[in-house]
């Protein structure tokens, strides 16, 4: 059960946060459940490479990803009907000469293997962004594999 797991890795997902504008949080067509880009759980504002490090970085995608198990919870009843993640994108919201953006999204990606284990390896892209929403440090958008 992945309750269970999440319980040994000492997380707790909080209510789904709502999406900021007209979209759903989340659509599922044939199994396959995209989830609209979701950001971390913070108040913090700002670019990677001016106001926050790599390691700083690394924490706002691993809050980004609790956000999303959040998300997936709410829509499906049960994280027990993910079978896979199949491929997560990052937007990196980052200075022009900053070069880490795959270690950034290495707190998301790390989450997932450790919730879902072999089902939570996926493919990825990672891009540096001028800008994004509500000058958030980064969003992540992600598309699993679900139970019907």
């Amino acid at each position: 059960m992945i309750q269970t797991r999440l319980n040994e890795l000492g997380i707790v997902l909080p209510q789904a946060s709502a999406p900021a504008a007209k979209y759903a949080n989340a659509v599922i067509v044939n199994g396959i459940m995209y989830v609209s880009g979701k950001g971390p759980n913070t108040e913090e504002r700002g670019k990677l490479g001016a106001d926050f490090t790599t390691e700083q970085g690394y924490d706002f995608a691993r809050s980004a990803g609790i956000e999303v198990l959040a998300v997936v919870q709410d829509v499906l009843g049960s994280l027990d009907r993910v079978k896979r993640v199949i491929k997560v994108q990052g937007f990196i919201n980052a200075t022009a000469s900053y070069q880490e953006h795959h270690k950034v999204l290495n707190g998301f990606s790390d989450l997932m293997m450790d919730v879902f284990e072999e089902r939570g390896v996926h493919a990825r892209s990672v891009f540096g962004a001028v800008s994004v929403r509500d000058n958030l440090p980064l969003i992540i958008d992600s598309i699993f594999e679900v139970e019907q």
